[in-house]
């Protein structure tokens, strides 16, 4: 069974669109994710050393999480499949060559790109320019 979405690297990267999710978000480290955390999250990881939660910035202070790094949500508005080779690593080398870091997390319809966010718009200038 194919896993649907586009495998070409080229054609992914040709017109890449890349739009901001609304709001600032930050990265909270938790060994229990209560009814209202798990509500605010955005993306969760469950790791051996606890769960990491993508909250906006204002559930992360409600709760009394310590806000570590403010990060821009930057969605990639290709549908790539799960199967396709070298995206993640095309975003990475551009943000890297542009002093942005970046960390990504894979959707089942697109890519997320988290970036601080100061560095935002500079992202996207990058990410689409083509």
């Amino acid at each position: 069974m194919a896993v649907p979405g586009e495998t070409d690297l080229d054609k992914m990267l040709a017109g890449l669109q890349v739009e901001r999710r609304p709001g600032v978000f930050t990265y909270a480290a938790v060994t229990v994710a209560t009814p209202e955390l798990w509500a605010a999250a955005h993306g969760m990881v469950t790791e051996a050393e606890g769960i990491t939660l993508i909250l906006p910035v204002e559930a992360a202070e409600l709760a009394g999480l310590p806000i570590d790094i403010e990060l821009a949500w930057l969605s990639v508005m290709v549908q790539s499949s799960l199967e396709a080779v070298g995206l993640t690593a095309a975003f990475a080398a551009t943000l890297g060559a542009n002093d942005i870091p970046c960390n990504v997390l894979a959707g089942y319809h697109h890519d997320h790109i988290l970036v601080p966010v100061d560095k935002a718009q500079r992202a996207i200038d990058a990410l689409t320019a083509g």
